[in-house]
């Protein structure tokens, strides 16, 4: 019989609180280590460890880097896989560039969250540009994808490029200025966790919507979106923007290391129709480099949802408050203080 191989979880705890067997890999045995996170109460994926790069608790969160068999270094916050990278082009092309593109001239960008620094990276892509500012609230997160993440140094370093340790929400009252484009880069809406406030109809009514300039344009991922599991955030999310602006979309694909669909929304009080054709021509014209996944084609049939996930968005009432939120299954870091 072989041994058995040794299960790494995220400070000893699953998502949902509950204490399991104590952190440990095998640095002696990497092949027989791996990480499990639990996307429900009788569901599991796992991952087959090179090494854990990483591990800390922050103030806010519990934080681990993983280098990963299947999906290279992976950056994992109070149990949930952030992104991968070997697919994390995936998920930051599909939340940055369609509302950069939509949007006629794109010259100022406020990042909610995005302490890995990708959402940034491909923000600077675009010739447009004068200032991308990125506002995460943990300093923790963003010094050590400084320090692993090779493949975001340069944005990092970019002289466009305003980093701010701060509370995104307290961030935005205190600005007088305006933005072009507000990204919402944040964790999933967890309960006891660190941004579920900053998916709130207050929130999007009060404070987002007024740093939007006239022809402004907000997005932000909206966690998963596949056909068991839309209901619990994306489809809440939607119906909460759509009660703030007057034009919606909401999109979605398979991101591999989620293990699942992924929705994003994004709003404005101006039209946001564009042709595959012309999304395809300001590629080409305003984005340095070349794009991975998202083209024009794609971006509008992203927007065309399954028949159960479209008749959700349609008839859902939820909406956001801080009283009556909904999260993904899971526990923040409040929960175990």
């Amino acid at each position: 019989m072989g041994e058995a191989p040794e299960v790494f979880y995220i400070n000893g705890f699953s998502k949902f609180g509950h204490e399991t067997q104590q952190n440990h890999v095998n640095d002696q045995n990497h092949d027989s280590s791996w990480y499990e996170e639990f996307i429900d109460e009788d569901l599991k994926w796992s991952f087959k460890l090179n090494s854990v790069l990483h591990k800390a608790i922050s103030e806010y969160q519990d934080i681990a880097l993983l280098d990963t068999k299947r999906f290279g270094k992976a950056l994992v916050l109070d149990g949930k896989m952030q992104s991968a990278e070997t697919d994390e082009f995936i998920y930051h092309e599909c939340l940055i560039h369609p509302p950069l593109l939509c949007h006629p001239n794109p010259k100022t960008v406020f990042i909610m969250g995005g302490g890995e620094g990708s959402s940034a990276r491909e923000a600077l892509k675009h010739r447009s540009m004068d200032r991308v500012v990125m506002c995460d609230i943990d300093k923790e997160v963003v010094d050590f994808c400084r320090k692993y993440l090779i493949a975001n140094r340069e944005a990092f370093s970019h002289k466009k490029l305003d980093l701010v340790i701060n509370d995104a929400k307290a961030e935005l009252e205190k600005r007088k200025e305006k933005f072009d484009i507000i990204i919402g880069d944040l964790a999933d809406p967890l309960e006891d966790g660190p941004c579920y406030q900053l998916y709130t109809k207050s929130f999007y009514e009060k404070i987002l919507k007024p740093k939007l300039n006239d022809n402004g344009i907000f997005v932000t991922q909206a966690g998963p979106a596949g056909i068991f599991t839309h209901k619990e955030v994306f489809t809440s999310i939607y119906n909460t923007i759509k009660q703030v602006f007057k034009y919606v979309i909401a999109y979605t694909t398979h991101v591999p290391s989620f293990a699942d669909t992924w929705g994003w929304v994004m709003a404005s009080d101006q039209p946001l129709s564009i042709c595959a054709e012309e999304m395809d021509r300001r590629i080409e014209a305003r984005i340095d480099g070349e794009l991975l996944y998202l083209n024009g084609a794609w971006f509008h049939s992203s927007t065309t949802m399954n028949k159960t996930v479209y008749q959700s968005l349609q008839n859902e009432t939820h909406v956001y408050t801080e009283e009556n939120a909904r999260f993904v299954p899971g526990h923040g870091m409040a929960f175990r203080l």
